[in-house]
């Protein structure tokens, strides 16, 4: 019984994966439900790409189709990520100053 529920779990998975070159908008570029979102994920990993988990968003992103860009009422959050993602791998601008920030 345990499995079944474990299973079910995983069959319920959503995984988005988007692509971003720095000079246009960040594209969908995989998306999927169940095994397919597990292979999204753990290809993720496999390649030590950060993973954010945020149910709201999921649900905003998707309704867009692989090769779509993020719709602009989603670029502040997705650009908080990015910049946030960005930190975690110690890049900041140049003229960037943290005590700015605090």
């Amino acid at each position: 019984m345990k499995n079944r529920i474990i299973d079910h779990e995983r069959d319920l998975l959503k995984a988005i994966a988007l692509y971003y070159d720095q000079i246009n908008d960040p594209v969908v570029v995989a998306k999927g439900e169940g095994k397919i979102a597990t292979a999204i994920i753990q290809t993720g990993k496999n390649h030590h790409i950060h993973l954010h988990e945020d149910p709201n968003l999921m649900e905003q992103l998707s309704h867009l189709d692989i090769g779509d860009s993020i719709p602009q009422q989603l670029y502040q959050i997705i650009a908080e990520i990015i910049a946030f993602v960005y930190m975690l791998e110690g890049k900041t601008p140049e003229e960037f100053n943290p005590e700015d920030y605090q």
